[in-house]
């Protein structure tokens, strides 16, 4: 079967060489976690690219937080995922008792195109 990216991080694997990426709604996973995780400036040839979510974690919390990221991240998968629709952004905690090293965030989305729904969970 034809592969359609390598899976990172990357890892060799006996049959194509190196772990690949064979689905669709495995690949537009991946994507959209890169995105998510890559910050503002970090790619060279597109500045503009990236949520930066890790760059939060040095903010003092509040509830505006919360909707600087969902607000960040709907803009960038608007941006360059246009084939992703974010059903909902949800965070782990509550401003009054967060845990200030960790950030939870649960992304619910659905890829009308394929008719697939799926569910992306980072930890920062």
């Amino acid at each position: 079967m034809a592969s359609l990216s390598v899976k990172l991080p990357i890892t060799r694997s006996d049959v194509d060489g190196y772990t690949m990426i064979k689905d669709f709604q495995t690949l537009i996973n991946q994507n959209l976690k890169m995105l998510i995780l890559t910050s503002p400036g970090e790619r060279v040839m597109d500045p503009e690219f990236g949520v930066g979510v890790r760059t939060y974690l040095f903010e003092n919390f509040d509830s505006s937080i919360y909707i600087n990221i969902e607000r960040d991240i709907r803009e960038q998968v608007k941006m360059y995922l246009p084939v992703v629709s974010i059903d909902g952004v949800y965070f782990d905690g509550t401003v009054e008792n967060i845990d200030r090293n960790v950030l939870g965030i649960q992304i619910v989305y659905s890829i009308p195109s394929i008719g697939a729904r799926d569910l992306l969970e980072i930890t920062i």
